[in-house]
């Protein structure tokens, strides 16, 4: 019995702060009210997407600021023009409207998309070049399927191709191949985590804090994939083998999840119509991804891992390429980004970290010449091919 009342006594003192912290709010918007009432509430609305269909221009509309808006008219490049809003012209705190304005546009001129609203704010979305609307069917889904297997399956899985070199080297130049690793890693985190602020600052609102955001879920899923790491190598000590495959497998879903956001990128440049895909830029994409392969070839290279494995691991990390283009392409929302982005960082960096746990388990230190130049040399490569993307 005393045990079960100081059980109650705890839940009960810890619900107190609680309690008091919901009576305080209900005070400052029931009769403290008047306390909040200050300054003046700017009615702000974000134009999240502009598709371009046959004579006829639709923008979709997101009411972000902290008070109802109506949207009262539309124009195209400042000339006004007869608009439909649907559902209505009236939008709610981060309601959404679909603005369709009939005019006849030419394909790759830019155009200004501006909505007012009917207190007089006008706003607008710049597009560099306009692009028909894409029709979602079978053979736009084959064609991203191929792009995504020419920027994600097939560069990693070269790069798997330099597991016999490995294989054969000694012990320095295998760490300095670990420490390259990580330094791949690294770049392709922070390169994650500066396309996902980009995708903030095109297309949300402030209100959104996008930066806020995409740190809040690196560090979120750097923490959940790290205890999730922990426990799967803690499993895998009956066998010699085990752990760097178990690296291997974590190195791959990180760069998979990475590739996830990359392939996203791309369905939403092609649907949108702002990238060409040239032949320059598949291969500008094929050259940077090569480098995952070596990510993954790196930690197993020492064990007796059956091809099978292999491509399998080359498989995790290089088709979510595919998944993330029929996203992009089909269902492509700045928020999904963002996420995608940011859940990748998080897991690249928890992998790089887990390498080098690895190495100073190994060297009993960091700070030597294979390992410190290996990491440099990482991030210098996947500059380089960066540029060609």
């Amino acid at each position: 019995m005393n045990q079960r009342s100081s059980q109650i006594r705890t839940v009960v003192s810890g619900l107190i702060p609680f309690v008091f912290l919901v009576i305080m709010i209900l005070y400052l918007f029931g009769p403290g009210s008047n306390l909040l009432k200050f300054g003046i509430a700017l009615p702000e609305i974000t134009i999240e997407k502009v598709e371009f269909f046959d004579s006829e221009i639709h923008a979709t509309v997101r009411n972000t600021g902290p008070i109802p808006v109506k949207i009262a008219m539309a124009d195209v490049n400042d000339r006004i023009q007869p608009a439909a809003i649907e559902p209505d012209k009236s939008l709610e705190r981060f309601e959404t409207a679909l603005v369709r304005i009939p005019f006849s546009w030419n394909k790759a001129e830019p155009y200004t998309i501006g909505i007012t609203l009917d207190d007089g704010l006008r706003f607008d979305k710049f597009i560099e070049a306009a692009s028909p609307a894409i029709k979602s069917d079978y053979n736009l889904a084959g064609f991203f399927a191929i792009i995504g297997t020419y920027v994600g399956i097939i560069p990693v899985m070269i790069g798997l191709l330099w597991l016999p070199f490995i294989k054969r080297i000694g012990k320095n130049k295998y760490n300095f191949f670990l420490a390259l690793t990580v330094g791949l890693l690294v770049f392709l985190g922070i390169d994650a985590m500066q396309e996902g602020f980009e995708v903030s600052q095109k297309n949300l609102s402030i209100n959104f804090n996008g930066g806020l955001l995409i740190a809040t879920i690196t560090l979120l899923s750097f923490l959940g994939l790290y205890y999730s790491a922990e426990k799967l190598t803690s499993r895998t000590k009956l066998s010699i083998d085990s752990k760097p495959l178990a690296i291997g497998l974590m190195i791959a879903i990180g760069i998979g999840l990475h590739n996830l956001g990359e392939g996203l990128a791309i369905g939403a440049a092609v649907g949108l119509g702002q990238v060409a895909l040239t032949t320059f830029l598949i291969v500008g994409f094929a050259l940077h991804n090569t480098t995952e392969g070596l990510a993954i070839a790196s930690p197993i290279a020492k064990t007796k891992s059956p091809i099978s494995k292999i491509i399998i691991l080359g498989l995790i990390a290089g088709a979510p390429a595919i998944l993330g283009t029929w996203i992009g392409g089909f269902f492509y929302s700045p928020y999904t980004a963002i996420v995608f982005l940011s859940i990748g960082a998080g897991a690249i960096f928890q992998v790089a970290l887990v390498i080098l746990k690895w190495l100073y388990q190994s060297e009993q230190k960091l700070v030597q010449a294979s390992i410190v130049s290996g990491i440099g040399v990482g991030m210098l490569i996947m500059y380089l091919t960066s540029i060609l993307v």
